[in-house]
């Protein structure tokens, strides 16, 4: 019998409390348990239980050990789960959101391509503006662009995501072009609306580090393109990701300012709520969005320079 074998039954007996109680269990006679255990004992140099003739307990040693085996075993157990299920093709209900401006630019697309290198998972995607418990709805992945923020949920870093304030050059040259945040209290911002917002706060960075302040205006929505539309039109500033207005800021309908004063801790992440042990359809579909990013120049590291009023 192995280590690792021994190993085994000694968590048997502390779960049980007594070497009939796991011989029972294992089928073991508790003559044969109490010689594995002190063959174990033996091999670790450490007594493992106190005994008497009407008790046992385990030393503190042995309570630590009983942890240690168990972080052992349960990763022996991952480990060998893990190997079975990736050599199975990944299979499964897989259920995604995103935003709605991503998934029109991006995620739609990609996701027709996905599905036909992996038709055995069943991609149910929902796009919405808002944000979503991903716990309660049972979502698998969210894919989401911003700061970061504390959460229980697992993240990856997908991509660059940096953040600027976007408007049309018909706006700033009728309304100015703010050169500090402070000044945003002169300007009418276009907001995205949450359930339950009653205050719009955008985030800024200067030489006093981060901070945020409350903007207003006279347009909010809860989709993200109408404000887009809304910017392209002259009606106010947005808060927008560089690849959410790319095409416009290439086509000169949009122009960034107060570029000094964003986060640069913005990034395209996917949300996942497991740990160590990623379901093989959710892995592969992160590793297949991370590496079509790659080859979208709207999510490069190296950004084309803004263009500033």
């Amino acid at each position: 019998m192995s280590l690792f074998d021994d190993m085994g039954v000694f968590i048997r007996v502390m779960e049980k409390g007594s070497f009939s109680a796991a011989g029972r269990a294992l089928r073991m006679s508790p003559a044969l348990v109490s010689s594995r255990m002190a063959r174990l004992e033996n091999h670790l140099g450490i007594r493992l239980f106190v005994r008497t003739t009407r008790s046992m307990n385990a030393t503190e040693a042995g309570k630590r050990y009983y942890e240690d085996c168990l972080d052992i075993t349960r990763r022996v157990d991952e480990a060998q789960s893990r190997i079975v299920e990736e050599a199975q093709s990944p299979r499964g209900v897989l259920k995604l959101t995103s935003s709605t401006s991503f998934g029109k630019q991006f995620l739609n697309a990609m996701i027709a391509d996905f599905s036909e290198a992996y038709p055995d998972i069943q991609l149910q995607y929902r796009m919405t503006d808002q944000l979503v418990d991903m716990l309660a709805d049972g979502m698998d992945i969210a894919v989401r662009s911003g700061p970061l923020v504390d959460s229980s949920l697992k993240a990856r870093m997908l991509a660059p995501c940096p953040r600027y304030i976007f408007a049309a050059p018909s706006y700033l040259k009728q309304h100015g072009v703010p050169s500090d945040p402070h000044e945003l209290t002169a300007h009418n911002c276009l907001l995205l609306r949450f359930p339950g917002s009653r205050q719009f706060r955008w985030q800024f960075t200067g030489t006093e580090g981060a901070y945020d302040l409350a903007v207003h205006g006279n347009l909010d929505s809860n989709n993200g393109d109408v404000l887009t539309d809304w910017a392209v039109a002259g009606r106010g500033l947005v808060l927008k990701a560089y690849w959410e207005v790319a095409e416009e800021v290439k086509a000169g309908k949009l122009k960034a300012v107060l570029t000094d004063y964003m986060p640069g801790d913005s990034y395209l992440t996917a949300l996942f709520p497991y740990g160590r042990h990623m379901p093989p359809r959710i892995r592969v579909f992160i590793d297949y969005l991370s590496a079509a990013l790659k080859n979208d120049k709207r999510f490069s590291a190296d950004l084309p320079k803004i263009s500033i009023l």
